[in-house]
């Protein structure tokens, strides 16, 4: 899989995303890189550590985030890709649900799609990314969390039909990965049992990015605010890593990268 010009070989190790949030109100790092000096600052460091995508989000995905339009989202991320364009050759990432916001940031730099409604919010997304060519992430999302009997197989219908809407749209099965959505439409035990089961995601016939860093399944299974849930985070990319996860997106990319090493070195021999 070609993301930018970087050639990414699908289960020979674990390429790391690393998060960037140009928002004043994300739940982990809302209003800290929302300034195109500090996410410069920013990015330059997750490239020293060994980041291999960086993600640039302009809205916050948080369950009490205030929703953004489009043109303030653009006003964000846009400026934000243009200079990481200019001064990094690091593939990027932009993280919406808009189709328009998606092609502004293609057009600044951006090499991927990450959509965590998978292409169901805004149908013009798949047009999107199958006009520009480029690879894209179809995350797991859906407006309740009534799963009937098995949610890992009503998780799999949901993305089979996002799949549908990507390959009808003319996007190359090469370029879907897929990210089952932890923390969205979910209740705690069903990302625990998300979790679990993440095998049956990666036999789908797609890489599978993983999303877990400083979530509240963490939080809550150890009782520990958004800032100190690194070991939780880092036990969760071992598991996903085990499992059959490609990528996994992180705020803390040393750890998860070095994390990530050790865990390749055993389980990818």
């Amino acid at each position: 899989m070609k993301i930018g010009n970087k050639e990414f070989e699908i289960g020979k190790r674990t390429y790391i995303m690393g998060i960037l949030n140009v928002t004043p109100d994300s739940f982990s790092d809302g209003g800290k890189y929302n300034d195109i000096e500090l996410a410069l600052k920013r990015a330059e460091k997750m490239i020293n550590d060994g980041v291999d995508i960086i993600d640039i989000g302009g809205e916050s995905t948080r369950p009490t985030h205030t929703p953004v339009g489009e043109e303030e989202e653009l006003n964000r991320v846009v400026p934000v890709i243009k200079a990481l364009r200019e001064k990094f050759d690091i593939p990027i990432s932009v993280d919406t649900y808009k189709g328009k916001v998606a092609e502004e940031a293609i057009k600044a730099g951006a090499d991927l799609i990450n959509d965590v409604w998978g292409f169901k919010k805004d149908k013009y997304m798949a047009t999107v990314a199958a006009k520009y060519g480029v690879p894209c992430c179809i995350m797991h999302n859906r407006n309740d969390n009534e799963y009937g009997d098995d949610i890992i197989e009503t998780m799999k219908s949901d993305m089979e039909e996002c799949i549908k809407i990507a390959l009808d749209a003319g996007v190359k099965k090469e370029n879907i990965i897929l990210d089952p959505g932890i923390g969205f439409a979910k209740d705690y035990d069903q990302n625990l049992e998300v979790l679990n089961r993440l095998d049956e995601f990666c036999n789908m016939d797609y890489p599978v990015l993983l999303g877990t860093s400083r979530k509240s399944v963490i939080g809550n299974t150890l009782n520990l605010p958004t800032d100190e849930r690194l070991e939780g985070t880092l036990a969760t990319t071992t598991l996903g890593i085990i499992k059959g996860c490609e990528f996994v997106r992180v705020h803390d990319v040393l750890e998860n990268k070095r994390t990530a090493l050790m865990t390749d070195a055993i389980v990818r021999r």
